[in-house]
């Protein structure tokens, strides 16, 4: 029994929680108010893998617990390249809220206001610049960044899909020209020399 405990407790311990957005809802009943609360919270391991739940209790530490467990059930694999930033830019929206999503540079940090910064902290991203345009609800802006991350493909995949090398796929995207082409460019320069 204690073995199991402390597996639990190793697991727990292995996510990073972030509370995104609590509200406050209040129910008129025919004596008066019944204030509860719902909790909004992204979940994930810091290592690529990222889930967002919301829960709702009459206290707040049990609207928390259970979007946590929301989360944990939700969460989802996005690829990230040098295990720091997103392999392409990419957009997601959902309702009115429009997520831009792009790839950074070392030493550039996350930029991103609310709750998408929650989402790339959990996730384990490093460097990443995004834009939020339309609705500014929490909810909104939370499952738009989700449906932008799961529309994320790596290089490997690609590669597999296209029967190609994933250099050639990675040569592509970076512009960097291919051995064919470098040989034209020396070609060139010697003829007209």
């Amino acid at each position: 029994m204690a073995r199991q405990d402390s597996f639990q407790n190793k697991e727990e311990n292995e996510f990073i929680e972030k509370l995104v957005h609590i509200n406050r809802v209040a129910k008129v009943v025919k004596g008066g108010r019944r204030f509860g609360f719902a909790a909004l919270v992204v979940v994930g391991d810091g290592r690529g893998r990222s889930g967002f739940g919301k829960g709702k209790a009459k206290e707040v530490p049990e609207a928390i617990r259970k979007a946590t467990e929301a989360a944990k059930k939700t969460m989802i694999r996005v690829p990230l390249r040098e295990g720091r930033t997103l392999h392409h830019d990419v957009k997601g929206h959902h309702g009115a809220g429009k997520v831009l999503l792009r790839s950074a540079g070392p030493g550039t940090g996350i930029i991103a206001g609310g709750p998408m910064r929650a989402v790339f902290e959990s996730l384990g991203v490093a460097d990443v610049v995004t834009k939020s345009m339309g609705s500014a609800n929490p909810y909104n802006m939370i499952r738009a960044t989700f449906d932008a991350l799961k529309s994320q493909v790596s290089p490997r995949t690609i590669a597999s899909k296209r029967n190609k090398k994933i250099s050639d796929v990675v040569a592509s995207r970076d512009g960097r020209k291919t051995l064919g082409e470098a040989t034209e460019v020396i070609d060139l320069t010697e003829e007209t020399e």
